[in-house]
């Protein structure tokens, strides 16, 4: 039943998102870093995940590139069933991603995932309870379950819903910033 529900919600906001033009979700993008650069937890992150946009996403791409000279920065790569994480140095070092069609960066990340203080998750939907609807594969579950970093789950208005259904393996943000 639990699965059935998420996959409605995700249909649902799958919906919703068409009606948004991708300088409009830019622009909410904006508003959405805006707030989550004023966390304490952001200013004191020195190892911050984060991911490379695609266009139906949260934008990371422009925050990126505002504070990877000052933080550094790891992005994840689709490889099989995890996430490999990747270190961005700059639009430079990225190539095309065999998953998704995603760019990503060439440069693997060597440091424990322990030492990454803060991570930006994207999700399909959230709530008031800090609950994430992902795409479905658990990509972001498996990873996150393995780490004490600050969970700040992203999303655009129309992804903050009333109640997103879970189940045991789903990981609790632990903020949720929206425009």
């Amino acid at each position: 039943m639990i699965d059935q529900d998420k996959k409605e919600l995700r249909k649902q906001i799958k919906e919703v998102k068409k009606k948004y033009s991708f300088e409009e979700k830019k622009v909410k993008s904006i508003k959405i870093f805006e707030t989550l650069e004023k966390l304490p937890e952001f200013a004191k992150s020195r190892i911050v995940m984060a991911y490379w946009s695609m266009d139906d996403e949260v934008n990371t791409h422009d925050f990126i590139l505002k504070w990877y000279p000052e933080k550094r920065f790891v992005l994840p790569s689709v490889k099989g069933d995890e996430l490999e994480l990747r270190e961005f140095t700059g639009t430079q070092s990225m190539s095309a991603g065999s998953s998704f069609g995603i760019s990503e960066p060439i440069k693997l990340y060597t440091d424990s995932v322990e030492n990454i203080d803060l991570i930006v998750v994207p999700g399909v939907a959230f709530d008031k309870n800090k609950n994430r609807l992902g795409r479905g594969k658990a990509y972001y579950d498996k990873l996150l379950k393995g780490t004490k970093a600050f969970k700040v789950g992203v999303c655009f208005d129309f992804q903050f819903v009333e109640h997103v259904p879970t189940n045991e393996f789903d990981v609790k943000m632990d903020c949720v910033v929206t425009n």
